[in-house]
C-alpha cells in the first residue's frame, strides 16, 4: 500500500506544492518505482482503496485531472506484468474508468492503459495462487467482453488485442524477484471459466458496420473456438448462425469469410454437432452460403480461394443430412445439381456459361464432393424432380465405360479412376430413385457392359489409392465391385421392368461366368474384396431367379455348381472376419430363391450330395444360419428323394442327422427356459412348450398388420422347424436315436398337440360362459345377483375424481334388466330430435320405417313413437 508519507507528498504535488530538493532521499511520486528499485523489479506498494475512493468521488473542482493521474502513475507500477492478488482491485479501477466514459471521453485513455496491461504476463508470489485467486481472475477477463459495449473503436480493438495475446503469451521483460509467470494455458482457462466467450459472441450485434472492429471480434473468436468448452458457450449464444448470415457483409480483405468459415468449422466438430446443424438449418444462413459459394464457384481463382469454397461445401454436406434444412426452398439444391453436372451434360445456364474445372486438387477435391451431396439431398424426395431435370443419371453415366484409347482426358488418370468409382457409388444411390431415367439411359446394358470389361484381360493399371479404390490396386476389382453394388440396388428394387430388362440381357449366365472366373483364380492377397464380389453376385441372382421357374431353370446346374463350391468352404474359415459368413448367407439365400422350386435344380443339387453339406453346416450348431438352413431343408423334404438323402448323412461320431435335430431341439428348449427334467421329460404338463419368455411377457397391445407374439414365436425359434422335417421323415424308423432322444422325439411328436391345446382351453372358456348365460335366463336369482356383481364390477372400474366444471353424462339405462355389456356411451342430450328422429327413433323398438329425404333422417309422422329411454350413442 502507498505509505502515508508517500501520500503526503502525492496531495502536496497534486495542489502545486513542488519539492525543491534534488537530493537521492527525495520521497518518490506516486506509484513510481525508484531507479534503485526498478533494477531490482520490485514492485512499489500502492493504496489501492484510495484509487477507488478518489475515482467514486464526484462534483469536485480539478477532481478529473487528479483522478487520471493517479490512474497513469497507477498503470506505470505494472509495466513488467500484473501479480494476481491485484488484479482484482486493477480491474475495480478499470470499470470506474470505464463507467466515467460517456460522460468523461478523457477516461477511454485510462481503460486503454489498463487494458493494454492484460496483455502482460500475470505474476504469482506463490504456486498456490493460481488457485487462490482463479474466481477474481475468471471475473477480471469477463469484464473484457463486457466492456465491449462501449463505443470506443480504439479501446474495442485494444480489448481483442490483449485476448489474442493470451493465446500468444509472452515471458516478462525483466525478472522480478519473488514472483514468477503464471502457466501459459491460465489466462485461457480463466476466460473459459469467466464465459468471455458469450460476452465475445454477443459483441458482433453491435459491430453491423464496422468492418474493423468486426474483424478483430472474429480474431478473438476463431481463437476460443479452439476450445471444446468456448465452443459449447458459443454454440449456447447462437454464435453459428450469427455468423452464418453475415457470411456475405462487405470485406475487402476477404478475413470475414475466411474466419467465419473457421469457427463455423470448429463449432461443428467441439460442440452438439445436431445443435450447430439445427441453427443453420434456415432459411437465411442457408441463402448466405448459396451466395458465398456461388461467387467462389464461380470468381474464385487462386488456390486459396477454392479452398474456402470446398470448406463451405462441406459445411453445406453436414446442413443438408437436416431433412428439415430448406435446402430446396433457399434454390440450393438446384444449384448443386448444376455444378454437379455441367462438366459432363451441357448447359445453357448462365453460372455455368463459360466455366471450366482444372485437375488441380482443390477442383478435384471439389467434384467429389459434389457427387458425396448428391447422395445426401436425393434422401429428401422432393429433389427428385431436380434431379431429373439436372439429367445427373445421365451425367454419372458418362464415367461408367472403359478407358478409350487417344482420348484425352481432363482429369489424370488417377483422378479419372477416383471420380468413376465415385460416380458408380452414387449411382447406387441415385438410380433407385430415377428407374424410367435409368432404364431411358439403357443403364442395363451400361453396367453390364462395363461388367464385361472388368472382367476382360485389357491391361489396365488401377490406383486403387483412394476411399472407393481399396483393394482393387493394378487390377478392376474395384470397378467390378461398384459396378456390382449397383446392380443390386437395382434388382432389389423388385421392379420387373428393371428384372426383366436383366435376364433379357443375359444377366444369369454373366453372372455365373464371373463368379466361376472368379472361383477359378484365386487371389488371398484380395481375398477380402472378392468375397464381396461374389456375396453380391449370389444376391443378384436371388433377387432375379425368386419365384420365377423360366430363371431358376437358366440358372441351372451351373448355378447350382458355384453355390456347392461355396458350401466347401472350410469351416475354420468363417470365424476370419473376412466377409464368409456373408458370402455363406447369400448362398443359402441362392438355394431359396434360385434352387427350390426347380424340379431338376433340386435333383442335381441332390445328387451332388447339396443335402449332406447343408447338415454339415448345421452340425457346426451356428445359431446365425440353423434357421435358415432348417428352413431349406423344409422346403427340400416335399422331394420325395430328400429322405433318403437325410437318412443317409452321417456326421462325426457317426451322428446321424434325426439325432442332430433332436440335440438341436434340447437346447433351443434349453436357451428359451422350458420345463425338462433331467431325462428330459415333460414338468409342467398344462403348458408344456411354454418358455420363460413367455411367463415373463406382459400383455401388449399391438397394431392389426403386426403378427402376434405366438407367431412371432413360431417363425423365430426353430422348433417348428425341427417338427415338419421330422414330420416328413415320419418319426418312424429313425436311426442313431439314444433313449434320451427317444423321450425328446415323443414331445416333438405331439408338437402340434400342444400348439392347439390353447385352443381347447379357449372353447372350454366359451362353453362356460355359455352356461352361465343359460344359468341368468333361467333362475332369477343367478340374474340378480350378477346383475349386483356386475354394478359393482362398473363403480369399481369408475374414475371418482371428477375435474371441475366437468360435465358427467349418465351412461346406465335405468330399468334395464339385463347383464350384458353394452359398452361405453354417452347420452347427447343436446342434439335436436328433429335430426335424430327421436329417442330410440331408428331400433325396432320404435316399429318404423326411416325415410331418406336428402339429408337427416326425419321423423315419420304415421308412426307413433313409444316412450323408451333418451338414445345413447356408443362413443
Amino acid at each position: 500500500m502507498w505509505t502515508e508519507e508517500a501520500r503526503a507528498t502525492a496531495e502536496a504535488q497534486e495542489s502545486g506544492i513542488r519539492n525543491k530538493s534534488s537530493s537521492s532521499s527525495q520521497i518518490p511520486v506516486v506509484g513510481v518505482v525508484t531507479e534503485d528499485d526498478e533494477a531490482q523489479g520490485v514492485f512499489k506498494p500502492v493504496d489501492f482503496n484510495h484509487v477507488i475512493k478518489l475515482l467514486e468521488e464526484t462534483d469536485k473542482d480539478g477532481l478529473e485531472e487528479k483522478q487520471l493521474k493517479f490512474v497513469k502513475k497507477l498503470v506505470q507500477c505494472y509495466q513488467n506484468g500484473l501479480p494476481l492478488r491485484d488484479l482484482a482491485q486493477i480491474f475495480k479501477i478499470l470499470n470506474l474508468c470505464a463507467g466515467k466514459i460517456k460522460n468523461q471521453p478523457r477516461f477511454v485513455e485510462s481503460a486503454y492503459d489498463i487494458i493494454k496491461l492484460c496483455g502482460l504476463p500475470f505474476l504469482k508470489k506463490k504456486v498456490s495462487d493460481e488457485i487462490t485467486y482463479a474466481e477474481d481472475t475468471a471475473n477480471s477477463i469477463a469484464l473484457l467482453g463486457d466492456l465491449m459495449k462501449i463505443p470506443s473503436s480504439e479501446l474495442r480493438i485494444q480489448i481483442c488485442k490483449c485476448i489474442v495475446d493470451f493465446y500468444h503469451a509472452e515471458p516478462p521483460k525483466k525478472h522480478i524477484p519473488g514472483y514468477q509467470q503464471a502457466s501459459s494455458s491460465y489466462k485461457i482457462q480463466m476466460a473459459e471459466v469467466g464465459g468471455l466467450a458469450k460476452t465475445m459472441v454477443q459483441s458482433m450485434t453491435l459491430l453491423e458496420n464496422q468492418l474493423v472492429e468486426k474483424l478483430w471480434v472474429l480474431k478473438v473468436l476463431q481463437h476460443l473456438s479452439t476450445s471444446e468448452v468456448n465452443c459449447t458457450i458459443m454454440m449456447k449464444a447462437q454464435a453459428a448462425s450469427g455468423l452464418c448470415t453475415h457470411l456475405n457483409d462487405p470485406d475487402p480483405s476477404g478475413q470475414l469469410l475466411f474466419r467465419s468459415s473457421e469457427i463455423l468449422w470448429n463449432l461443428l466438430e467441439k460442440s452438439s454437432k445436431e445443435e450447430v446443424i439445427q441453427q443453420l438449418s434456415n432459411l437465411e444462413c442457408l441463402l448466405a452460403l448459396k451466395e458465398v459459394f456461388k461467387n467462389l464457384f464461380m470468381r474464385g481463382f487462386s488456390h486459396y480461394d477454392r479452398q474456402l469454397r470446398n470448406d463451405i461445401l462441406v459445411i453445406t454436406t453436414i446442413i443438408a443430412q437436416n431433412p428439415e434444412a430448406p435446402m430446396i426452398e433457399c434454390g440450393f439444391t438446384k444449384d448443386l445439381i448444376l455444378f454437379a453436372t455441367f462438366n459432363e451434360v451441357k448447359s445453357q445456364n448462365l453460372l455455368v456459361k463459360g466455366l471450366k474445372l482444372s485437375n488441380s486438387y482443390e477442383d478435384f477435391e471439389l467434384k467429389k464432393l459434389l457427387f458425396n451431396i448428391i447422395v445426401i439431398l436425393c434422401k429428401d424426395l422432393p429433389t427428385v424432380q431436380l434431379l431429373i431435370d439436372g439429367k445427373v443419371i445421365l451425367a454419372l453415366f458418362t464415367y461408367v465405360k472403359k478407358p478409350e484409347k487417344q482420348k484425352i482426358i481432363h482429369w489424370s488418370a488417377a483422378q479419372h479412376e477416383e471420380l468413376q468409382l465415385h460416380a458408380i457409388a452414387t449411382l447406387s444411390s441415385v438410380a433407385p430413385l430415377l428407374i424410367e431415367e435409368y432404364m431411358s439411359c439403357q443403364g442395363n446394358a451400361r453396367v453390364l457392359a462395363f461388367l464385361e470389361w472388368c472382367e476382360s484381360e485389357d491391361p489396365f493399371f488401377s490406383h486403387g489409392n483412394s476411399f472407393h479404390g481399396s483393394g482393387g490396386r493394378g487390377n478392376k476389382f474395384a470397378q467390378m465391385r461398384y459396378s456390382l453394388r449397383l446392380l443390386r440396388a437395382m434388382v432389389y428394387l423388385e421392379d420387373e421392368t428393371v428384372n426383366k430388362d436383366l435376364c433379357e440381357k443375359e444377366t444369369i449366365q454373366q453372372m455365373i461366368g464371373i463368379f466361376k472366373n472368379i472361383i477359378s483364380k484365386p487371389n488371398e492377397k484380395e481375398e477380402a474384396i472378392l468375397l464381396e464380389i461374389q456375396s453380391d453376385i449370389l444376391f443378384i441372382l436371388s433377387g432375379l431367379c425368386e419365384n420365377h421357374i423360366q430363371r431358376k431353370e437358366i440358372f441351372g446346374t451351373e448355378g447350382v455348381d458355384i453355390v456347392l463350391h461355396v458350401m466347401k468352404t472350410d469351416p475354420r474359415k468363417l470365424q476370419s472376419g473376412l466377409g464368409y459368413n456373408v458370402l455363406l448367407f447369400s448362398t443359402l439365400d441362392s438355394i431359396w430363391c434360385c434352387i427350390l422350386g426347380c424340379y431338376p435344380s433340386e435333383d442335381y443339387f441332390l445328387e451332388k450330395e447339396g443335402i449332406f453339406l447343408l447338415l454339415d453346416l448345421l452340425a457346426l450348431n451356428q445359431k446365425k444360419f440353423c434357421n435358415l438352413i432348417l428352413g431349406i431343408m423344409v422346403e427340400f423334404c416335399d422331394n420325395p428323394k430328400t429322405a433318403a438323402h437325410v437318412n443317409a448323412w452321417q456326421g462325426k461320431k457317426d451322428q446321424t442327422a434325426a439325432s442332430l435335430l433332436i440335440k438341436l431341439w434340447r437346447k433351443e428348449e434349453k436357451e428359451l427356459g422350458v420345463k425338462r427334467d433331467k431325462n428330459g421329460k415333460i414338468i409342467d404338463t398344462k403348458k408344456p412348450l411354454f418358455t420363460s419368455f413367455q411367463e415373463e411377457q406382459k400383455i401388449i397391445p399391438l397394431p392389426a398388420n403386426c403378427p402376434s407374439i405366438a407367431v412371432m414365436d413360431v417363425s423365430e425359434n426353430i422348433r417348428a422347424k425341427i417338427y415338419a422335417i421330422l414330420g416328413k421323415l415320419d418319426f418312424e424308423n429313425l436311426p442313431g436315436l439314444s433313449a434320451e432322444d427317444f423321450v425328446t422325439l415323443c414331445i416333438i411328436h405331439r408338437y402340434l398337440d400342444f400348439k392347439i391345446q390353447a385352443t381347447h382351453k379357449q372353447r372350454e372358456l366359451a362353453n362356460k360362459s355359455w352356461e352361465n348365460f343359460l344359468a341368468r335366463t333361467s333362475n332369477a336369482k343367478t340374474l340378480k345377483k350378477a346383475k349386483r356383481l356386475q354394478e359393482k364390477a362398473i363403480e369399481a372400474s369408475r374414475y371418482h375424481k371428477r375435474p371441475q366444471n366437468a360435465i358427467f353424462h349418465q351412461t346406465d339405462i335405468k330399468g334395464l334388466n339385463t347383464t350384458v355389456p353394452s359398452g361405453g356411451v354417452v347420452t347427447v342430450e343436446s342434439t335436436p330430435a328433429r335430426l335424430v328422429g327421436g329417442p330410440l327413433a331408428d331400433t325396432d323398438i320404435a316399429l318404423k320405417k326411416l325415410p331418406i329425404r336428402g339429408g337427416a333422417l326425419q321423423r315419420v309422422k304415421a308412426v307413433k313413437i313409444v316412450d323408451a329411454p333418451k338414445k345413447s350413442i356408443p362413443t
